[in-house]
């Protein structure tokens, strides 16, 4: 028997990084030592506390059952603690809380939960392939891309955002271009949303990847009346824990529980237990504990080696404020010339034109290697002509 995808998979292009796994895989083939700053995945360890913790709880019975698609109260408890010390927010663990499979689930299932066909749903471009593609297709919705540009910060602007849309997806600290905000401009997108009731999904999964003395807001603080999601993947070098969370407005976490009731059976319950041991290293008034301080100091001396590295060759580089990712304009016609040149010299990097048409001839470079790498990729772009 042959068997034909669905119209609405056919329609999805394939995941950037999925090609991007293919490329690599073939020059490791042909023998090429590969030095990786493709996909966005922390090469430091998660914290031995937190393993530890996962580790005892897998041993007990009942941390070996089925959780609920809600998540287990007590995580819940927690990250609504973690906000109070964190933002100042005080947040109901019951009804404006939501634990989730990781934040791109959430992501995508926030849109299931509220979106109707022909609704329109409003994604950033540049952005993460999932508003875009999945949470817009699998809806059979319209995605309209309002294009981020360098001009204007990378920051969103409503004013080019198309009135009555359904739903709004917002990213910062972003992926991929590192920019930053601060809470006065979340308040106009806020307000913006309220005035033409549009649901606005803010993705703060970086939010504690920060250098500078930058702290990032939470769009909660702008107004209770919006949809958070945050993630243990990118904070505590978790991202094979598959742990995330939602907070915000009672209707959509309910929505967003609904529709994971169909699906899901919830995160594992020891998981769920080392996450919290991750949140109570934070200090009573939402003191960074030292073991985020130290991966981020190390993230910063990276950081820094690359984009000084880059700046030495000619690019105008920024240095991020936020993310483990820097962004810029690789001087070439296309994002895809620039990935295959770097490719060659044993370097992946990966395509802007994968986040947005909107991006073509950028760059986006994961500070997942160490400096002596990092120095490494930068010698081998320099005997390259570079």
């Amino acid at each position: 028997m042959e068997y034909e995808f669905s119209e609405r998979l056919q329609k999805l292009p394939p995941y950037l990084f999925v090609r991007l796994e293919e490329m690599t895989a073939k020059k490791r083939a042909e023998g090429m030592d590969i030095i990786d700053f493709g996909i966005g995945d922390p090469d430091l360890p998660t914290p031995d506390v937190i393993v530890d913790e996962m580790y005892e709880a897998a041993k007990v019975n009942k941390n070996q059952k089925y959780s609920s698609s809600a998540g287990e109260r007590d995580l819940r408890v927690a990250i609504a603690d973690w906000y109070k010390r964190r933002y100042g927010l005080d947040v109901d663990p019951d009804t404006e809380v939501c634990v989730t499979i990781g934040s791109k689930e959430a992501i995508f299932n926030i849109a299931q939960a509220f979106v109707n066909p022909g609704d329109t749903i409003i994604a950033p471009s540049p952005g993460y392939p999932v508003y875009s593609g999945a949470s817009t297709l699998f809806n059979e919705a319209k995605c309209v891309k309002v294009p981020l540009r360098a001009e204007k910060g990378w920051l969103l602007d409503v004013d080019e955002c198309p009135k009555g849309a359904k739903m709004l997806y917002l990213n910062y600290p972003n992926n991929p271009t590192g920019t930053t905000c601060d809470l006065d401009y979340l308040k106009k997108v806020y307000k913006w949303c309220q005035d033409n009731d549009t649901i606005l999904c803010y993705d703060n999964a970086y939010c504690e990847m920060t250098f500078d003395g930058y702290s990032a807001p939470s769009i909660l603080q702008a107004g209770r009346d919006a949809i958070e999601f945050g993630s243990f993947s990118k904070t505590f070098n978790m991202t094979g824990f598959r742990l995330g969370y939602a907070v915000g407005n009672k209707t959509l976490i309910a929505g967003l529980k609904k529709c994971k009731g169909q699906i899901d059976s919830g995160a594992p319950i020891f998981i769920q237990k080392a996450a919290i041991k991750a949140l109570s290293l934070y200090g009573k008034n939402g003191e960074v504990p030292e073991v985020i301080k130290k991966n981020m100091d190390e993230y910063a001396k990276r950081r820094e080696a690359l984009v000084n590295g880059l700046r030495s060759f000619g690019f105008d580089v920024p240095m991020p404020k936020g993310t483990f990712y820097v962004w810029f304009d690789s001087k070439c016609k296309t994002s895809i010339e620039f990935t295959e040149k770097m490719l060659d010299l044993g370097i992946v990097v990966t395509p802007g034109s994968g986040f947005g048409e909107s991006a073509e001839g950028y760059v986006r470079i994961a500070i997942t290697q160490s400096v002596d790498r990092i120095n490494e990729a930068l010698d081998r772009m320099r005997k390259g002509g570079f």
